[in-house]
């Protein structure tokens, strides 16, 4: 928002058109080369239900709506496009989100119409959701990109608010079902970096057996602090130096010497 905004000044709509309030005169911005200053908007979250009456008004388009609704016909007529592609590729359609499961019924049609086309499908997730959700998806899912960010309880619900006992029961019965994996590990310093925290997730990893395709190593990185920034909920985000080179690669060791395919995105 900052970057486009033209400053009240020049501009305002978006204080005329809010029905809620919610946009109001914010700090001074500095203008390029020391030109001077500006007044840009502040925007009250609190206030806000995503109307998009300031999006419309906004003609340097520094206010903007992100995501769009959609049916499952209109998704499936742009998935039809790279039918082509997807034959010659081996490749497929990744339901992902957020949480995509937290819309059960949607993703259930989904892979349904996918699986009508012979198309494969992928379902990222956490695993954080009702067994009866998964179970329901299991005949229409190909592989399942599935988040584990350690296996001690106390510790996950620490840094993710939610306790994992539910995950890991999760994905030993996508396993028990027949189900195939693409395990996730985040590597977190100070968290999921550790020699012993990559240990339990790998002998994890074992038990579930022939199910884990392979393991996905994914370094911390920071780019969604500014991301974070523009939301302006005022809570504080987490932010690490990321993981070097040499942890990562010594990780990706470890658990390729107890015998798992691991690649590092």
């Amino acid at each position: 928002m900052e970057i486009k905004c033209v400053g009240i000044e020049k501009c305002g709509r978006c204080l005329d058109v809010c029905p809620h309030g919610a946009i109001s005169p914010g700090k001074m911005k500095t203008l390029v080369g020391d030109s001077g200053e500006m007044q840009i908007i502040s925007v009250d979250r609190t206030k806000c239900d995503n109307c998009g009456a300031c999006a419309k008004a906004c003609p340097a388009k520094a206010l903007y709506m992100c995501g769009t609704d959609y049916t499952i016909d209109e998704i499936m007529e742009r998935v039809m496009r790279d039918l082509p592609f997807f034959k010659r590729s081996g490749g497929g359609v990744t339901i992902s989100g957020g949480e995509c499961l937290c819309q059960p019924e949607f993703v259930l049609g989904l892979l349904k119409r996918c699986k009508d086309e012979g198309i494969h499908t992928a379902v990222d997730t956490t695993g954080f959701v009702k067994w009866d959700v998964i179970e329901s998806i299991l005949p229409y899912t190909d592989v399942f990109l599935y988040d584990i960010k350690g296996i001690d309880s106390d510790l996950h619900k620490r840094f993710t608010g939610v306790p994992n006992e539910l995950i890991l029961e999760n994905a030993r019965r996508i396993a028990a079902a027949g189900g195939k994996f693409q395990i996730r590990i985040p590597v977190i310093p100070m968290y999921s970096d550790s020699y012993e925290v990559f240990d339990e997730i790998g002998r994890f990893c074992l038990e579930l057996g022939d199910a884990v395709e392979v393991v996905q190593i994914l370094p911390y990185h920071n780019l969604g602090t500014a991301k974070w920034a523009r939301l302006q909920t005022n809570e504080p985000i987490y932010e690490a130096k990321p993981p070097s080179d040499e942890l990562i690669q010594a990780r990706k060791k470890q658990l390729e010497d107890m015998g798992l395919n691991v690649i590092v995105h």
